[in-house]
């Protein structure tokens, strides 16, 4: 009987748990269609319902250019990552405290992001994303490249000889100033962009775009998938079954508030509209919530959702007072 006892006791302890978290509210940090590549706020207390911040105007201005990702340090900092003007590539770093006042630095030169026949500038600086890891007291920076000069091939009027040609590669920090030797991310050659990791019960995720062209022999393409590994830097598995329909990207994740599980936002391109899809844990099942369940703005296009706490959601609400939703009866 004590034998039984013990083995229910450890299943216990190693079956995997939905996430649960308190989340007070959420920040998205996007661009928009009009305005691509600079800073714009939504905020929402449910995760499900979003509202434009500042009167739909920029909350940084021409300092600020990229794919809008933040990621909050071990010492509570929050960290925005962006990318240099193309005549001088590279990645510039912002610290804020409260996500209003943000400080410019440190920076990473081009050469930083040199690997093989890919070197840093566009388009070998494909959407910087950071992730902190507490285990590892590491910052992993990854991004996607490809490389130039490739023999043009273009399907239905899309780039494939570059979108095809895309990797995903990654350089740990533990200050953001110090870096590793840049290095392919996954071990297996297969066209990534987009990618985000995150961590759960132990296991690291990475949530990826599967960037080669859909075809009757690809079918998974242009979908986000998930793999995951024991360590942020693989090795991976391979990617799982598509959780999006094709033509789906940039996905951004946070906790289902007041529930156990995870909201995963990703675009319908080009700037057709955003979808969801849930889960219970990162593991899966997952599935699409139905469109009417949720509204993000329409002007909203790539960026990424962080949950925060009260506080800061208020700060946010005074710092950058909301756009007047219009009238659904006029």
């Amino acid at each position: 009987m004590r034998s039984l006892f013990y083995f229910l006791l450890l299943s216990a302890l190693f079956v995997s748990r939905p996430a649960v978290f308190a989340a007070d509210a959420y920040l998205f940090a996007h661009m928009t269609k009009a305005d691509y590549g600079r800073l714009y706020y939504s905020v929402s207390t449910d995760g499900l319902h979003w509202t434009l911040l500042n009167n739909g105007e920029r909350v940084m201005d021409e300092t600020y250019r990229g794919h809008p990702d933040i990621m909050q340090g071990s010492d509570g900092i929050y960290w925005l990552v962006g990318v240099r003007e193309p005549d001088n590539p590279g990645v510039i770093f912002f610290s804020s405290s409260d996500l209003i006042s943000w400080k410019a630095g440190p920076e990473l030169d081009a050469n930083h992001f040199n690997v093989g026949e890919r070197t840093g500038g566009i388009p070998s600086l494909g959407a910087p994303k950071l992730f902190w890891d507490d285990v590892s007291n590491l910052f992993y920076l990854t991004w996607h490249a490809a490389r130039r000069n490739r023999p043009e091939n273009m399907v239905d009027g899309v780039k494939e000889h570059l979108w095809s040609d895309m990797r995903t590669f990654v350089m740990t920090s533990p200050d953001l100033v110090e870096w590793s030797q840049a290095r392919r991310l996954f071990q297996y050659d297969m066209a990534t962009i987009d990618v985000i990791i995150r961590e759960e019960n132990g296991t690291y995720y990475a949530i990826l775009k599967d960037e080669k062209y859909p075809t009757f022999d690809h079918a998974t393409g242009k979908a986000i998938r998930i793999a995951s590994s024991e360590s942020p830097l693989g090795p991976w598995t391979e990617p799982g079954p598509p959780i999006t329909s094709n033509y789906h990207e940039a996905p951004t994740l946070i906790p289902n508030a007041g529930q156990s599980g995870w909201l995963l936002y990703h675009e319908q391109y080009p700037g057709i509209q955003y979808g969801i899809s849930t889960a219970r844990t990162l593991a899966g099942p997952w599935y699409e919530m139905w469109v009417q369940t949720y509204d993000v703005p329409a002007e909203a296009r790539h960026g990424c959702m962080l949950a925060i706490p009260r506080e800061l959601y208020d700060g946010l609400l005074a710092a950058y007072p909301s756009a007047p939703k219009p009238d659904p009866q006029e």
